[in-house]
C-alpha cells in the first residue's frame, strides 16, 4: 500500500479486487482473507485483534486506526458470502469483473465492497490525526448464523476502547437505514412410532405430526399479518413465518418414524425474537403431542433454535444516526426488509445504523454487482469521516 493520504478510484478499485478473489463462502474459512487484510494495513500504525471461532478455521478481525481512546467509530461488514453453486455466471465469480458503470463478483454488493473500502481509506485516516479511533469490524459467519461478530462486539469497553457509534455497510444504497426485522430459524424434529400403515393404533405418525404444526405455523403467520408496525416503513409491515424444507419418512405403506422441518421467523423490531417458537411450543404441548401419544409413549417434538439475530430498532436522535446522515449528507432514515449484524451490537448497548453501498435486490444473485458511483458515494463518506475525526 503506498504511503499517501490520497485515495483514488483505481486505489479502492484494486482492494475490492483482492478481496473478491478470496472464496469465502460461508461453510470455507476466511483466514486467508483476514491475514491479507491486516497484511494490507500493516504499513501504518494500526492496531490489530483477531477473533477465532472455535475451530481456529474462521476469524473476526478489528483493525483500529487512531489513538485507542473511547468515542470511536465502528466501521462493519462481514467478509462470508453465499455459494455460487447452481447460478449462473458469465465468468469466474472470484474474479472483478468491471461492464458498464458496474462491478461485478461475488460479495461485490454483499458486502466486501464496503469493507475493501474502509481497508482502501485506511492511509487517509492514518494522516488525519484522528482524536478519536475508526475501527474496521470484518467478521464471518453472518450469512449464517450472524454469531461470528460477537466476540469482537463484546470486547468494546473491555479490552478495546468503547465506541460512540457502529455504521453496518450493508448495502443500502448509502441510505441510513435505522431499523429491521429480527430473524430466527429453528428445525423441529417429530419423532412417531413406525407401523404397518394399515395398523394406525400400533404407532404415530411424524409426518401427521409435522403436518399440524407447520399448518399451525401458517395460521400464526396470518395472525401477524393482522398485527402490522404501525410507521408503515417496513415492507412487509408484519411479521412473518415460512417454513423451507421437510423431510421424512421410509415409504408409502410404513407410519413415519421420523419428520424435520426447517423453517424462519422475522420478526418486527418490536415484538420478542422467540414470539413464534413459544407459540408453536404451547400448540405442540395442548394439541401435537396429546394426539402423537394417543397409542404409543415415545413420541416427541423438539424445536432447535439454530440462530436468533435481534432486530434494530429505531433509535431518534442517536449520536449513530446523527453522525451518518451528516457524512451521507442525507437528511432521512429509512428501514431495510433483511435482518444484519446491526441488532447484535444495538442489544450490547452501541448506538447503531445501516449506511453502506449497493442495491441489496443485487445480492444473493448470479453477475452479483455494485455500481462504480456508489462506491464512489462511500469513498466521499470514508473522506468525511476522516475529516470529522480528524483534528
Amino acid at each position: 500500500m503506498k504511503r499517501t493520504s490520497e485515495i483514488t478510484l483505481d486505489d479502492t478499485l484494486g482492494a475490492i479486487a483482492k478481496i473478491i478473489s478470496f472464496n469465502t463462502e460461508s461453510q470455507r474459512s476466511n483466514l486467508e482473507l483476514i491475514e491479507w487484510a491486516e497484511r494490507y494495513s500493516g504499513d501504518y500504525p494500526v492496531s490489530c485483534k483477531r477473533y477465532y471461532n472455535e475451530e481456529k478455521t474462521k476469524a473476526t478481525t478489528c483493525i483500529s486506526v487512531g489513538p485507542m481512546v473511547d468515542g470511536g467509530i465502528v466501521l462493519s461488514g462481514h467478509t462470508d458470502v453465499v455459494p455460487v453453486e447452481g447460478q449462473s455466471w458469465i465468468g469466474d465469480p472470484y474474479t472483478l469483473r468491471r461492464d458498464d458503470g458496474k462491478l461485478f463478483g461475488r460479495g461485490t454488493c454483499d458486502m466486501k465492497s464496503f469493507g475493501a473500502i474502509a481497508l482502501a481509506h485506511i492511509p487517509l485516516f492514518s494522516s488525519a490525526r484522528l482524536s478519536r479511533p475508526i475501527h474496521i469490524l470484518l467478521s464471518y459467519d453472518e450469512e449464517i448464523t450472524s454469531q461470528g461478530s460477537i466476540p469482537g462486539i463484546e470486547d468494546f469497553g473491555k479490552n478495546l476502547p468503547r465506541p460512540s457509534a457502529v455504521i453496518v455497510g450493508e448495502p443500502t444504497m448509502m441510505k441510513v437505514a435505522d431499523c429491521h426485522k429480527s430473524i430466527s430459524t429453528y428445525m423441529t424434529t417429530v419423532r412417531g412410532h413406525e407401523a404397518h400403515s394399515s395398523k394406525p393404533t400400533l404407532g404415530a405418525n411424524a409426518i401427521a405430526g409435522a403436518a399440524d404444526l407447520i399448518s399451525e405455523l401458517y395460521r400464526y403467520a396470518e395472525f401477524l399479518e393482522g398485527q402490522p408496525d404501525q410507521s408503515g416503513r417496513l415492507d412487509p409491515g408484519y411479521s412473518t413465518i415460512s417454513v423451507g424444507t421437510v423431510a421424512g419418512g421410509t415409504a408409502r405403506n410404513i407410519l413415519a418414524k421420523d419428520c424435520k422441518f426447517l423453517w424462519e421467523f422475522r420478526g418486527l423490531p418490536s415484538v420478542p425474537q422467540d414470539l413464534a417458537k413459544r407459540h408453536l411450543d404451547r400448540y405442540c404441548a395442548e394439541k401435537v403431542l396429546p394426539r402423537l401419544r394417543r397409542f404409543t409413549s415415545d413420541a416427541s417434538v423438539d424445536t432447535t433454535v439454530i440462530t436468533e439475530v435481534p432486530g434494530l430498532n429505531q433509535d431518534p436522535g442517536s449520536f449513530a444516526e446523527a453522525i451518518a446522515l451528516k457524512l451521507s449528507r442525507t437528511h432521512t432514515t429509512v428501514a431495510m426488509p433483511f435482518a444484519t449484524e446491526a441488532g447484535q451490537f444495538q442489544v450490547r448497548g452501541f448506538p447503531t445504523v445501516l449506511c453502506g453501498p449497493g442495491n441489496v435486490d443485487q445480492a444473493h444473485q448470479p453477475n452479483e454487482f455494485i455500481a462504480v458511483d456508489q462506491v464512489s458515494a462511500c469513498m466521499s463518506f470514508m473522506s468525511a469521516l476522516s475529516a470529522e475525526l480528524g483534528q
